[in-house]
């Protein structure tokens, strides 16, 4: 048994549903589909939102130099809600750990609107991450248990194409907000989107409860815990030492390494780390696609602000592309017969990708027109979809019923992982370059002289993406 299953060894199996037939829209699961894909329409709306809202946020709050921090705060609690999400599903099924997330998910929207401060807001976001974290292995739980193998990737390409609607009006409503309301609007109206999923998904989700075996209570692993605690210290500590880049900051440094590794060591299925052949590489892949997409996209507005001139609702919308083609890529790996090529829709989702962070870079060139960058980012749109989906898909095959909360987990606590790693290590580029200077975000002038941090930081990402795609066809079990 790998340590990723460990928390589900107490609990009783979970029988794989039947098939009734039926697609995801039939009768059956007509009104659990439209529950669970309206939680996600709301956390779509809420990140298209901040991403379109960030730069102004960060500029108020003369925070610029903890821009990344916003992003990969939120991550970073994500790592320990997922963690405890996962033992919650196995033990007593993912109601309560869906609700708790969407109320926690609410309040942390609430305290970075009303955020004084740079670290009041990061705090925030971290409280978002701490609900985000709750919600969505607990999404993937309702998946494994509710629905055949046969409607899973049309349910995950469901979940992609929930952030259609978002990606097409959320830069916009955001970004009019924004330069109208202020920017605070943007957290504090969110909460009361909430409640929509609140009404839609309840009945449907005690339904389908109601209609698999109780699971008998299985005590927390205080082990997997306490690792899950301190893999977010860890990522926390060194995102702070990254954000000093002094000589007093290799301290932390070195004691966030320390507990970082062994946590990750533990929480993850052995032979992660070295892309061991099926299950390992398959979350291993999780992180190094969500990471290097990511922390790409969450520099692309700054960067469309500060180098083009670009107001946050334009900025914004570069984004939209990436959103639309994601949900074309996800309906791709998702069709009949698309099964055979999993293995090529990986690699090929990561080599889109890659091509999308490097095609977006070009913008910086000033001769090339600001409209490159949303061309480039609905290639990397299709590539996640392929790439994301489908490692979904391959997780639950691979995983047995009893094994799905954990494993569900496990690929989640990659991909957090790969984004506080990598989103920080942008972060910590993008000072250490000069980008982070708030002096240049206030003038309003464009080309702020962090035009080289932004380069770095997209050449980085390609590279990683690259990756990705050499070792993708380990998700095979054999050669």
């Amino acid at each position: 048994m790998t340590t990723a299953s460990a928390a589900s060894a107490d609990t009783v199996p979970v029988p794989i549903p039947t098939d009734p037939g039926g697609g995801v829209l039939g009768d059956r699961f007509r009104a659990l589909t439209l529950g669970i894909v309206s939680v996600v329409l709301v956390i779509a709306f809420e990140a298209t939102a901040v991403n379109t809202a960030m730069p102004v946020a960060a500029r108020e709050l003369d925070g610029l130099g903890l821009y990344a921090f916003a992003f990969s705060g939120y991550f970073t609690t994500t790592l320990f809600a997922l963690v405890v999400s996962g033992q919650w599903c196995d033990r007593s099924g993912p109601l309560q750990p869906l609700f708790t997330g969407i109320a926690v998910f609410g309040a942390g929207l609430l305290v970075a609107g009303s955020a004084p401060g740079m670290w009041i807001f990061v705090g925030g976001r971290a409280i978002q991450g701490l609900g985000g974290g709750l919600v969505i292995v607990a999404l993937y739980v309702v998946v494994g248990r509710a629905y055949p193998e046969r409607l899973r990737p049309a349910v995950f390409a469901a979940f992609s194409s929930a952030w259609v609607l978002p990606s097409i009006i959320g830069p916009v409503v955001a970004g009019a907000v924004t330069q109208h309301l202020g920017w605070r609007w943007v957290f504090l109206a969110v909460p009361a989107l909430i409640l929509l999923p609140l009404a839609v998904m309840g009945p449907a989700l005690r339904r389908s409860e109601r209609e698999q075996p109780v699971l008998r209570g299985a005590a927390f692993d205080r082990r997997r815990t306490g690792l899950a605690a301190m893999a977010a210290f860890g990522a926390g500590l060194l995102q702070y030492a990254g954000q000093r880049l002094d000589l007093p900051g290799l301290l932390p440094a070195v004691a966030g390494a320390a507990l970082l590794v062994p946590a990750v060591l533990g929480l993850l299925p052995a032979g992660t780390l070295r892309a061991g052949r099926g299950l390992p590489t398959v979350i291993l892949l999780r992180g190094v696609a969500a990471g290097a997409f990511f922390a790409a996209e969450a520099f692309i507005p700054l960067m469309m602000v500060t180098e083009r001139g670009l107001s946050p609702t334009l900025a914004g919308l570069t984004l939209t592309s990436g959103g639309l083609s994601w949900a074309l890529g996800s309906w791709i790996q998702g069709r009949p017969g698309a099964e055979r090529y999993r293995t090529a829709m990986i690699r090929g989702g990561f080599v889109l990708t890659a091509v999308a962070i490097a095609g977006a870079a070009l913008v910086l060139i000033p001769a090339v027109p600001s409209w490159v960058a949303a061309v480039a980012w609905a290639f990397g749109g299709i590539g996640m979809g392929l790439a994301i989906a489908s490692v979904s898909v391959l997780m639950m095959k691979l995983s047995t019923p009893e094994d799905a909360g954990a494993n569900s987990a496990s690929l989640q606590v990659s991909d957090a992982l790969g984004n506080v790693l990598l989103v920080g290590l942008s972060g910590v580029l993008f000072a250490a370059l000069g980008g982070g200077s708030v002096a240049a975000a206030h003038d309003g002038a464009t080309g702020t002289g962090s035009t080289g941090a932004f380069a770095v930081i997209f050449l980085t990402m390609t590279g990683v993406a690259l990756l990705g795609a050499l070792v993708s066809g380990r998700v095979r079990k054999t050669a």
